[in-house]
């Protein structure tokens, strides 16, 4: 399209000079510099949009040469993704690797497609069709007559519709599943998982206290009590906060993070002031920002505005949250802070009053676990930008490793018998390095702690911001490294 729009502006100087009536008569020597000084800012005018033409088609070549060899690099690595995890396992299991199951082997994904983190479900589904497609093409390669699907379903991130949904995976004889996202859909359906013997494993639950050894949830990422609080914690106090006011969902997970946060900065030196937690089903939240802008107000008369802060702990509902906030000048006084329930919301960067707010307080840098670069995390880098235009989240990696994790488990035994995986899910796992890295898992099935990542909303370009990644927790120095 550039390229047609430079060839018609160039089209159009050149018939605008060419058509223009030729002066008759004997013309002064005033009138006959003004036609030159024309013909010269017409040519001028040609040469420049020939310039723009000619560097818009290198731009384009190299754009097309840029995509051609990202998608060789990355069927490159798809392949040697199949060929390292046939040798890994050839290696590792004395059985054979053609097993007797035939057909399709389904997992039953919970994702919050619709709801507080449809950015989050939106982006952990796509890694997880591409994680099926990727099994089924290793599947193929090693000669196995079965296939996975990943079959979707909807959760809106409320607990009650995550049971039905189980419920009905398990009506239908699908029990190893995927997700969901939430420790308050975890908690809603643990009970009928346990008593039915269904496999779980989630992405991206982190709630301390579901950290329970010998159940059927596993979690492809570390609780809070040792991973997220410690790393805001210390990520405030290192960014000269004193003084903090938290805002908290007040549900296991949110009010779980609150306790592991404030437990950390608190003994790092810190204090924290009197805080409000809402609730999850609340849509509206101008009593609550008016009860804020007390607060802060309160806490800058006596400690000033560089020493104070708030931890805005939450999912999506930061957008009405971030309104009603932006009506109270005080509030955008103080930096604000967030964690793995916002950052990368693509919601909070799509409505300019969010946007306007967000920036106003720091950015609102947020938490979330930090998975290891490498080849097959760019696969799924590279398939979120081009299916959806944005970054995945670090639990989109997980994803992509439950998947790969389950079908290994089932290659592994000759089964989907969930109490058969179980036993042996934890060795799978361990062997596996994945695009979220390596998989340890600890004595309650939760992924060992590790380092978190800091996502922020910056200028990417005049005018323009998104959510980039600005800073690392690191877990084995209690140290935080900015960009």
């Amino acid at each position: 399209m550039i390229v047609f729009l430079l060839i018609g502006l160039l089209v159009g100087v050149g018939v605008g000079w060419v058509a223009k009536p030729a002066p008759t008569g004997i013309v002064s020597q005033e009138e006959y510099d003004l036609v030159v000084t024309e013909r010269d800012n017409a040519r001028a005018e040609v040469n420049a949009k020939q310039a723009q033409l000619d560097e818009a088609q290198a731009s384009l070549a190299a754009t097309e040469a840029e995509l051609t060899a990202t998608e060789d690099e990355l069927n490159a690595t798809l392949q040697e993704v199949i060929d390292t995890t046939k040798a890994l396992i050839g290696a590792a299991w004395e059985s054979p690797l053609i097993t007797t199951l035939t057909g399709k082997v389904q997992f039953g994904g919970l994702f919050g497609l619709t709801g507080v983190l449809a950015t989050f479900g939106e982006n952990e589904y796509e890694a997880a069709k591409l994680a099926a497609e990727h099994v089924n093409t290793f599947l193929g390669a090693i000669g196995a007559k079965w296939t996975v699907e990943v079959v979707a379903e909807d959760t809106q991130t409320d607990p009650d519709i995550a049971l039905e949904k189980v419920e009905s995976f398990a009506a239908r004889g699908i029990k190893l599943l995927i997700g969901p996202l939430s420790s308050a859909e975890i908690r809603a359906i643990k009970g009928y998982i346990d008593a039915n013997k269904i496999l779980i494993i989630s992405q991206s639950s982190t709630a301390p206290d579901l950290s329970i050894p010998d159940d059927y949830v596993y979690r492809f990422c570390p609780s809070d009590k040792f991973g997220q609080g410690p790393a805001i914690g210390r990520i405030l106090y290192d960014d000269g906060k004193r003084y903090v006011i938290t805002v908290t969902r007040n549900d296991a997970w949110g009010v779980g993070l609150e306790v592991a946060a404030t437990e950390k900065f608190t003994a790092l030196g810190g204090t924290v002031l009197e805080g409000i937690r809402y609730s999850p089903e609340a849509t509206e939240f101008s009593a609550e920002a008016s009860d804020l802008a007390s607060k802060v107000t309160s806490a800058v008369a006596q400690y000033g505005a560089e020493e104070v802060a708030v931890l805005h702990i939450s999912f999506e509902e930061v957008v009405p949250f971030f309104i009603a906030a932006s009506e109270y000048e005080v509030l955008s006084s103080v930096k604000w802070y967030g964690s793995d329930g916002t950052a990368g919301s693509s919601d909070m960067v799509e409505d300019p009053v969010v946007l306007d707010f967000a920036v106003k307080v720091g950015g609102y840098p947020s938490t979330i676990f930090a998975p290891a670069e490498s080849a097959k995390w760019e696969l799924v880098r590279q398939n979120g930008i081009k299916v959806l235009g944005r970054e995945p989240e670090s639990y989109s990696y997980a994803i992509y490793d439950i998947v790969w994790a389950y079908a290994l488990s089932v290659l592994k035994t000759d089964s989907t018998d969930p109490e058969v995986i179980r036993e042996v899910l934890p060795d799978i796992a361990s062997t596996f390095f994945g695009s979220s890295g390596w998989i340890e898992l600890d004595e309650n099935g939760d992924r060992k702690a590790g380092d978190y990542v800091i996502w922020r909303i910056v200028e990417t370009a005049p005018g323009e911001h998104n959510w980039d990644i600005v800073g690392k927790y690191i877990l084995a120095t209690d140290s935080v490294e900015w960009d």
